[in-house]
């Protein structure tokens, strides 16, 4: 065929191709737009999964009569003049390109009335925007777009369209995401003429509200809020406690500047994050907002703009990674319940956490009758298990695990008259063993119940990570050096990063331009696969251009040493000992979840209690 023009019609369904892939798009498109045109309060109604119709109403700026024909033109926009504003995009919509898409494959009603305007004007467009037909028409400040019969026109894109449920799920969601980066503007939602789901307006103050609507009281009864700034960059939000994880990522909710996006190295970063702390295959839920330069993104990667790319990918990374870690390490045992305390069972943690309330690191549990003396003697203690594990020395300890002597077990209990309720300890002072498994304790609100070897194992490997992080990473020296034939690109990769692999413990040589010699490893992985190591490295620098693979795979090892070198189910522990888990638990990071995602303890309050056993009925 000869080279021509595509007509303008075929264009802007090619077009719609990539924009307007199922009702949801167009949701999004038009409420996008309607928040860049300043809207306070934006109504949406859907038929048949918004496929049968879509309409979206707002009190935004509106549309005057001369621009109603060209804001249904490909190309046309209010919102970029020059290339410059493409290098710092601050609104949602900057393309030009959904309302023509969307006319293209639907008939589409655009009904508009300009703040201070005598009266509105009526566009119809019928799958062909150079045949549109403009009248007045009676209409309040704001604009209403109508698309009805999606795809009417292109019914092989129909038939790949989900049922009407699906399609009104997939609605839902993305006017959630809107709802969610957008507090300070009213929503409502009508399906097939039932009842609306609104969200109302709230004032930033009160953004936990839209929080609360949105994600319901469970996420909020385990969220703990967080906010970190460094070099321009702000991350602030809520993010949801390892052992409140879902199946599914479904209540997963990042925001760039006020734009919902996925983007793989955001990804990474939560996932490194929560990385010793979750049940495997589970997913943490968050709500988390991120603040940069406008320059220092580029938004305009997609038509859809769901992705983003990062100018400083390693430095936002870096500080996602280092923000979230933080965070889920000073969720501490005091935090939780000093929230139940003020707010009661039904309240959310995060309440207390925000601003005027109780911040991150700002509570330490009085000692009292029980101080934890000996917390040096552990560390010590688990300083010198990593030499001898680190040395080659691999046997663990015998019989039912190692006493608690080095957790304070030569404690006693003060006599006298019992403390004060300002003196008890979060996880309060231990009554009695359950079965050989869990450990009683009374606290000020009630009940407190702990898993002595989840517990124990948690305290154990953090020692063990501490520890190995003052000695840093010990290479041992291959008795035969291991050579591996790689491609050439894996090579140059390798002779690059040679310092990077040096850090890790990995000495690598290019002895040809496709055969590298590992001549030494990790002392803690002598053991594991030198050949596949190396290569899953250097997939990592290929694709993420770091790699905490050999990281992980020594955690993963000292998890385990902690396992076997914690106490064991049906072991009788003393008072005292007992007592000394508590208070190592109290001052352990990440204590609340052992090395596989469990749950460590819980608690029960008194009128938790009371309502099991039915008092005061």
């Amino acid at each position: 065929m000869p080279i021509a023009l595509l007509p303008p019609q075929l264009a802007n369904q090619i077009a719609a191709g990539e924009v307007v892939e199922r009702p949801a798009s167009v949701l999004k498109e038009l409420v996008e737009n309607a928040l860049d045109a300043g809207a306070t309060r934006i109504e949406v109604e859907i038929e048949a999964g918004g496929v049968r119709r879509l309409r979206i109403r707002d009190n935004g700026c509106g549309i005057p009569k001369a621009e109603l024909t060209l804001a249904v033109a490909r190309h046309a926009t209010s919102k970029i003049a020059r290339l410059q504003d493409l290098e710092a995009v601050g609104t949602l919509g900057f393309r030009g390109e959904a309302l023509a898409s969307i006319c293209s494959v639907a008939r589409v009603t655009l009904t508009s009335r300009p703040r201070g305007a005598e009266a509105g004007w009526r566009l119809l467009v019928n799958g062909l925007a150079d045949n549109a037909e403009c009248f007045p028409a009676a209409h309040p400040e704001g604009t209403t777009v109508d698309v009805e019969d999606l795809f009417f026109n292109t019914p092989a894109r129909r038939k790949f369209l989900r049922t009407e449920r699906t399609e009104s799920t997939r609605l839902e969601e993305v006017l959630r995401r809107l709802a969610l980066a957008n507090p300070s503007v009213a929503f409502s939602l009508r399906s097939d003429g039932k009842g609306a789901r609104t969200f109302p307006a709230v004032s930033p103050d009160r953004q936990l509200e839209r929080v609360g609507a949105i994600c319901g009281d469970a996420f909020l009864g385990a969220a703990f809020a967080l906010d970190g700034e460094r070099d321009g960059l702000r991350l602030h939000g809520w993010v949801a406690e390892p052992t409140f994880s879902r199946s599914q990522a479904d209540l997963q909710y990042f925001f760039v500047n006020g734009r919902a996006v996925k983007d793989r190295v955001i990804a990474h970063a939560v996932r490194q994050a929560y990385s010793d702390v979750l049940y495997h295959g589970r997913h943490p839920a968050f709500v988390l907002f991120l603040d940069l330069p406008a320059d220092a993104v580029d938004v305009n990667v997609h038509p859809t703009k769901h992705e983003v790319r990062f100018r400083e990918q390693r430095q936002v990374h870096d500080f996602l990674f280092g923000t979230l870690k933080r965070a889920i390490s000073d969720m501490r045992p005091e935090h939780r319940l000093a929230a139940k305390r003020q707010f009661g069972t039904g309240s959310a943690p995060v309440e207390a956490l925000t601003s005027g309330g109780i911040p991150f690191g700002a509570i330490r549990p009085p000692q009292g009758a029980l101080p934890l003396a000996a917390s040096g003697q552990a560390r010590s203690a688990s300083l010198a298990l990593y030499g001898q594990l680190a040395q080659g020395a691999r046997a663990l300890p015998s019989g039912d695990g190692p006493s608690l002597s080095g957790l304070g077990v030569g404690e006693r209990v003060g006599e006298g008259a019992p403390p004060s309720p300002e003196e008890i300890p979060p996880l309060g002072y231990a009554l009695a063993q359950l079965h050989g498994i869990y450990i009683l304790a009374q606290n000020e609100d009630g009940l407190i119940l702990v898993d002595m070897h989840a517990a124990h194992e948690r305290i154990t490997y953090e020692a063990l990570k501490t520890a190995r992080s003052a000695q840093g990473v010990r290479s041992q020296r291959l008795l035969v050096p291991v050579a591996l034939a790689v491609s050439e690109g894996e090579a140059d990769r390798a002779e690059d990063a040679q310092g990077f692999l040096q850090g890790l413990g990995l000495h690598v040589d290019r002895v040809a331009p496709t055969q590298l010699l590992v001549r030494e490893v990790p002392a803690l992985l002598a053991d594991a696969p030198v050949e596949q190591l190396l290569r899953d490295v250097l997939a990592d620098l290929q694709m993420e251009g770091d790699s905490a693979r050999i990281q992980a795979a020594e955690e993963a090892l000292l998890s385990t040493m902690a396992c076997h070198g914690s106490v064991r189910a049906h072991r009788t522990l003393t008072i005292p000992e007992m007592n000394a888990l508590l208070r190592a638990m109290e001052e352990t990071e990440r204590s609340g979840q052992c090395n596989h995602g469990r749950p460590t303890w819980a608690g029960l309050s008194l009128p938790e209690l009371d309502r099991l056993f039915l008092r005061g009925r």
